[in-house]
Parts: structure tokens; C-alpha cells; sequence
């Protein structure tokens, strides 16, 4: 045999703490057909800065889709199928770089995820550039060994083959036609060349993880072997390898026959049917009781079609597949939603997930069952979803599994006439809808009954779109997509349902009055601006305090939200607002010349803005202006008081009671927002954050000049002629 290997490799990415699903980094490659032996080679590394400590990363893997994981241990919605993923852990300790390699015997051929990540997020928030994080990089590289030449077993002909010596098992593959109902494969004038009985192992099918179902016989001595299997995957080429389980290096010659059992299938079809594909059907929804874009047959081949049922294994009914958006199908029925469910033999359904960019979302399949079809109160309406191949037996001791797949069961009856099922990231592939009539006392008590069940079958990005408390988020890897729920006030879980440590709707309100109302605290700062005479300050601090007040109503994570405009507009506005507040302070402190002063008002805020559109949340948006502001403030103030020789400013109270009580503020309100922040303690602690920024503002400007007047407003709006005579003596004032 000719054995060709082959590499695969993708960019390395840095890893992220764990909070949502958006934060594992997902790798996907393509298994080709005929592999053989499958070497994963995952390459985790980490910076050297003392920043850096020991970190263990968990890596998990998954044929068909991304791994469906939960790192936080919280709920998953009801009806949700939930499946543990194979997942290993590899540490960085001491070594700066860890490689470890993970090695897959006949790997099943297609697409292969895998998801990486580190440890639980701390939830702390971090400013931008004030601490450096450790960067924690992870690389994943496929190796794999295909074979070339590998024989194709003909159904229904015997081939002889030989095993060469029990380091170099035999593989072959048989290729499953569609309708197949059960496979036989029989081993069979198993001899070794030393002419003495040969014991050797078969293995069917493929590995697949997380769950593997290959079928396992081990043949010992001349006699022959069998193996059946029921509902095999359909149109799939299904890898057999045999291997000797002698001890002597002898080889062996054995014959193999494979077998198919064919299933003739019943169809309700008819050219009528696709009239009804350029038609909107609008069926009724889930609960309701009307008949909206259901068809009849005619009587008589009704009675045709259920004097054929005997002859049938499986009742087709024709589904259409309507793509609505990314990773957003819906499945029509094209006889109503309504379909006939008998107990002679199942109806199926197939929903078609196969073309590769269907496995990033949710299926989720709807039945309700129509409690006035049933003549019979103790029927049990059955029905199994499965994947490559449908369940074609439904009854009390059937586990709702095929060849090489656990298949999700569901059951409806009279009691309880409504079941779904939601399938998390399905796996690429084609998937059947299988339901079936069940009576307790046999089946020949249901032979003339039959029930009507509506199918709501549809795949969505993200279930019920993460309900109120979250966000469904697009993510892409190279050319794939995929979503996930980002969950907010406290509120987890895979679509974010696990209200463990939600917040109340009272603690939501009590969140937003806080960030909100606090803002209020701006109110002190614009009447000591205005009492001043500091007109531009204060305009530019009720720019501040409204648009802090707007976006922090909208920005909140419950119910408690309020937007008056787009959030972005709302958000820029704000951050734009607070650092200008601060620029425009510092620079009153200065006490330079008004008209340089409104020059580097005008000049600073365009550059500020520029500054904020490139970066937002960058930390030297806000140091830079502040500390080019107290550079302009420290070289003005040496001026004045070398000009003066005295100290600037010389009045010692202003220093007490003014100037040292705002600096403390400010830098205890630095320090709140740069290093106590936390995604629990937000609330609050950025609250102090709008109180202690607001207070040292009142406190840090300056007194009026000597020759402004206090406001007096009688006197102004009384005699125009006293407001000339002011404008005229402040023209010739000298300082």
C-alpha cells in the first residue's frame, strides 16, 4: 500500500480568559478521505515578563462542529442535547513553550474543530494601556497519513485480502447507497501463511469525537465472523480495518463479504406538491389550532397510499430548505405542516445541514402533536433526530440510535402533546426527522390509527436570540462563521437562561439611577463656572454631564435602559466630553491670556476628537491631554511667580482649602476608575468615579478675576448704558 502524508497549519492566536464563547479561539481544518492515522500538534507558548505566571490552558476537539463547552459550569436552556467535549489541559510552568502531540487512529473524513482557551476571567476591568497582559499564544497543526490505494469491498462480492503482519493492519472501505436499512459484514477462511487459525480484531467505521461509535468484533480460529449493523450512513464511504492479533510475525488471508439490506421507501409526494414553492406558506404556530397551508389528497389515493404502507420501511415527505440569512435556515413542509404519523412504518424528514456553514449555529426542531387525530388515549407518538442515516424502528425498546450515532429521542402523547428539541452547533451533515405511531399493547392495536404532527424545524444563529439579557454575536475564523450569546446583568449560561447570579430588576434600576444620577454632581462645578464667569467651562461641562447621563442609561446591561440616540454616537460623545472637561480644567488653572487660552480650547478638542476616533479606549487619550495641559499649567504658573517673586498662587488658603482637597480627589477618582474597577462592582464604583471627578472640578477653578463683579442681575438687565460702561473699562483694564 501507498501511504502519502500530508501537513496542515493555521496562524497561531492569542488566547483569552474564559467568560464567553467569543473568548475561545476556534481552529478548523479538513480531514481528507482515506486517513489513516491523524497527528495533532498543539504548540502553546507564553511571554517572558514578570507578568507572567504559570497558566493552564484547556484545549478541546470535536468532529463535524465547533465543541459545544462550559467552562463556568452553568445551565443550558431546556430541551437543549448537551454532550460533553473531549478536552485535554496543557500547562505552562517553568518552560516558556509547551508541545504536545495527539495522535487518531482512521479518522472520520471532514471538518474537525478545535477550541482553545485559558482559565475563568477574573472579571476585572482594564484600562488600556495602564497594565500589559501576558500574552499566552496557541497554535494547533494537523499531520496526516492517507492512503492512496485503499481496496474498495463490492456489496454482495467476497474479497480475498492479506493481512501482511500485525504492525500493518488492513484497511478497506464499502461504499453505503442511500436507503440502506442494516449492513452485514462477514470475516470469513481466516489462515495465517504458517497454515494455522488466525485471530484477528475488525473494526467499523470511523473515530469521532467527542462519542465514537465504531463496532468492534474479534474473530478467533477458522470459524467465520458476522457483524450487522442497522440504519448504516447513508452515501458515505465507511472505513473497515482488520487487524491480526497474532503474536508470531506471520501474515494472514481472510475473505470479506459486505451486504446491504434496501429499505423501499413510501412517498406522499406529487407534482401538485411544488406548486406551492413560488406560494408564502404561513403555518400556524406552535399551540394554535388552524390549517393554514396544509393540502389534501384526493380519497382514493389515500386509500391507495395506506394499502401500500405494508410494503414501505420509511414514509418520505418532501421538506424545502429556505435559507433566510448567515447560518439561518428554515425547513417547509411542502404538504402543510401537518404530517400523517401511522405505526406501519416511520415518517421521515430530512433537513439538510451539509453544506459546511451550517454547523455554527442551533437546530431546533418543534412538534406538536394534534390530540384530536389520535383515536387511541394511550398511543405514544415516537420520533428520534439523527444524523447521516434515519431510525427506521421506533418502538418502546429502541434507544433512537443508528449505526454510528446516538440520535436524540423526543415522545408525544395526549398528556403532554409538545416537544422540542435543540440540537447546539449540529454537526455537518445530512439530518432525519423519524416519528412513528406506538401503542402499549402492540402494534397491531394502532394498524388503522393515525396522528397528524406539526414540524417546526429551523436553524438560528443563536436560540430565541439570547433572550433580553444577552447579545448574539457573529464570530468568524478565516472564512467561517459561527455565533454565541454574550450575557449582561449577571445572567450565564449557553443562551444565557441561568439565572444563578442575575440581578434583580430592583439592582438594575438601582444600577442605572447610580451611573445616571451621579452625573448630577456636575451641577456644583457649572454654578461655580458660571458664578466665575467661566462661560466656555461650563458649557462644556453640561455637554459632559448630559451625554455621561444619556449613555450611561443606555449602556445599561437589564431592562433599565433608555437610548435617545445610537449608542456609539452616545458613547463617543461621552468620552469625548470627559476628556475635554479635564483639558479645559487644567487650562483654566494656567490663568494664561484669554485668547491663547481659547486657542488651545478650540485646538486641544479638535486633536482629542481626531485621538478618540482612532483609538477610544486607549489610556493616552485621556494622560496625553492631561499631561501636555499641566505642562502648559506648571510653566505658566513658574512664570507668574517669578514675575511676581513670589510664590503662584500666593494665597495659602487657596492652597488649603482649594487646590490640595481637588488634587486628592482626583487622584483617589484615578484610582477608583484605573485599578477598583471590577464587572460587579462597576455600578458603583464608576459612580464615585462621576462624584469625585465632579467635586475636584468645583474645587480646582480658580477665582474670578479681580475686576469682574459678581453677577448682579438687577443691575444688568436694567441700565444697558452700565453694561457699556463695563464692557469700556474692561477694554482699557490694566493687569
Amino acid at each position: 500500500s501507498l501511504y502519502v502524508s500530508e501537513y496542515f497549519s493555521q496562524s497561531a492566536q492569542k488566547l483569552s480568559f474564559y467568560s464567553w464563547y467569543g473568548n475561545a479561539k476556534l481552529f478548523h481544518f479538513h480531514v481528507p478521505e482515506d486517513t489513516v492515522l491523524l497527528r495533532w500538534l498543539l504548540q502553546a507558548s507564553r511571554g517572558k515578563g514578570p507578568e507572567c505566571t504559570d497558566m493552564e490552558i484547556t484545549v478541546h476537539f470535536r468532529y463535524g462542529a465547533p465543541p459545544v463547552i462550559n467552562p463556568l459550569g452553568t445551565r443550558f436552556p431546556a430541551n437543549a442535547t448537551i454532550r460533553p467535549s473531549y478536552n485535554i489541559s496543557i500547562t505552562l510552568s517553568s518552560a516558556v513553550q509547551n508541545t504536545t502531540f495527539v495522535n487518531i487512529t482512521t479518522p472520520a473524513a471532514g471538518d474537525w474543530f478545535i477550541a482553545a482557551h485559558l482559565p475563568e476571567a477574573a472579571g476585572r476591568i482594564e484600562v488600556k494601556g495602564f497594565s500589559t497582559p501576558c500574552p499566552y499564544i496557541f497554535q494547533a497543526d494537523m499531520f496526516v497519513l492517507r492512503l492512496t490505494d485503499m481496496p474498495v469491498l463490492e456489496p454482495g462480492v467476497a474479497m480475498t485480502q492479506t493481512i501482511i503482519s500485525p504492525a500493518k493492519p488492513l484497511h478497506v472501505k464499502v461504499f453505503v447507497p442511500k436507503h440502506a436499512a442494516g449492513m452485514r459484514f462477514e470475516l470469513r477462511s481466516c489462515i495465517t501463511s504458517e497454515q494455522k487459525a488466525c485471530a484477528v480484531r475488525v473494526v467499523l467505521g470511523s473515530i469521532t469525537l467527542p462519542q465514537s461509535y465504531q463496532r468492534i468484533v474479534t474473530c478467533m480460529g477458522s470459524l467465520n465472523c458476522s457483524l450487522a449493523l442497522d440504519s448504516p450512513p447513508w452515501e458515505k464511504w465507511l472505513q473497515i480495518m482488520v487487524e491480526s492479533l497474532s503474536t508470531a510475525n506471520a501474515s494472514a488471508s481472510l475473505e470479506m463479504l459486505a451486504s446491504f439490506t434496501a429499505c423501499r421507501p413510501g412517498s406522499t409526494s406529487s407534482f401538485l406538491n411544488f406548486s406551492s414553492l413560488n406560494q408564502t406558506q404561513i403555518g400556524p404556530r406552535p399551540g394554535s389550532t388552524g390549517t393554514a397551508g396544509s393540502s389534501t389528497l384526493p380519497t382514493g389515493e389515500v386509500s391507495h397510499n395506506a394499502s401500500d404502507q405494508r410494503s414501505f420501511c420509511l414514509q418520505n415527505q418532501p421538506v424545502v430548505r429556505e435559507d433566510l440569512d448567515v447560518v439561518s435556515v428554515r425547513y417547509r413542509l411542502l404538504n402543510g405542516p401537518s404530517v400523517p404519523v401511522n405505526s406501519l412504518s416511520p415518517t421521515v424528514l430530512l433537513l439538510n445541514l451539509n453544506t459546511g456553514m451550517d454547523s455554527g449555529g442551533s437546530l431546533v426542531v418543534n412538534l406538536l402533536l394534534n390530540k384530536t387525530s389520535v383515536s387511541l388515549a394511550n398511543a405514544t407518538v415516537a420520533a428520534c433526530v439523527s444524523a447521516a442515516s434515519p431510525v427506521l424502528s421506533l418502538n418502546a425498546t429502541q434507544n433512537c440510535s443508528t449505526a454510528f450515532f446516538q440520535g436524540y429521542p423526543l415522545s408525544m402523547r395526549t398528556s403532554s402533546a409538545e416537544a422540542m428539541l435543540i440540537v447546539l452547533y449540529p454537526q455537518t451533515d445530512v439530518w432525519f426527522l423519524s416519528l412513528q405511531l406506538i401503542c402499549p399493547k402492540g402494534q397491531g392495536e394502532c394498524n388503522a390509527a393515525e396522528a397528524k404532527v406539526t414540524v417546526f424545524a429551523y436553524l438560528t444563529p443563536c436560540f430565541n436570540d439570547c433572550g433580553p439579557y444577552g447579545q448574539c454575536s457573529l464570530l468568524r475564523r478565516h472564512g467561517y462563521l459561527y455565533a454565541g450569546c454574550s450575557c449582561k446583568a449577571g445572567w450565564g449560561g449557553w443562551s444565557c437562561t441561568d439565572d444563578t447570579k442575575a440581578q434583580s430588576v430592583g439592582a438594575q434600576n438601582l444600577a442605572t439611577l447610580l451611573l445616571t444620577l451621579s452625573n448630577l454632581m456636575f451641577l456644583p462645578a457649572i454654578a461655580v463656572a458660571v458664578y466665575r464667569y467661566y462661560l466656555v467651562e461650563a458649557s462644556v461641562y453640561t455637554y459632559t454631564m448630559f451625554f455621561s447621563t444619556f449613555y450611561h442609561a443606555c449602556d445599561q446591561p437589564g431592562v433599565a435602559v433608555m437610548c435617545i440616540m445610537d449608542y456609539d454616537t452616545l458613547q463617543y460623545c461621552d468620552f469625548l466630553g470627559s476628556v475635554v472637561s479635564i483639558w479645559v480644567t487644567i487650562l483654566c488653572m494656567s490663568r494664561v491670556k484669554k485668547i491663547l487660552k481659547y486657542v488651545l480650547f478650540v485646538l486641544g478638542t479638535l486633536l482629542i476628537a481626531m485621538s478618540l476616533q482612532l483609538d477610544r479606549r486607549g489610556v493616552w487619550n485621556m494622560m496625553g491631554p492631561c499631561l501636555f495641559a499641566l505642562v502648559i499649567m506648571i510653566a505658566a504658573w513658574v512664570y507668574h511667580g517669578v514675575k511676581r517673586r513670589h510664590c503662584y498662587p500666593s494665597s495659602w488658603k487657596r492652597w488649603v482649602f482649594y487646590l490640595l482637597p481637588g488634587i486628592t480627589l482626583a487622584f483617589i477618582a484615578i484610582s477608583v476608575y484605573a485599578f477598583m474597577e471590577t464587572n460587579e462592582n462597576y455600578y458603583y464604583t464608576h459612580s464615585i468615579w462621576h462624584v469625585l471627578v465632579a467635586c475636584s472640578v468645583a474645587f480646582l477653578l480658580p477665582p474670578r478675576d479681580k475686576h469682574k463683579k459678581p453677577w448682579a442681575w438687577s443691575q444688568k438687565l436694567t441700565c444697558r448704558y452700565q453694561i457699556c460702561q463695563n464692557d469700556r473699562e474692561e477694554l482699557y483694564a490694566v493687569t
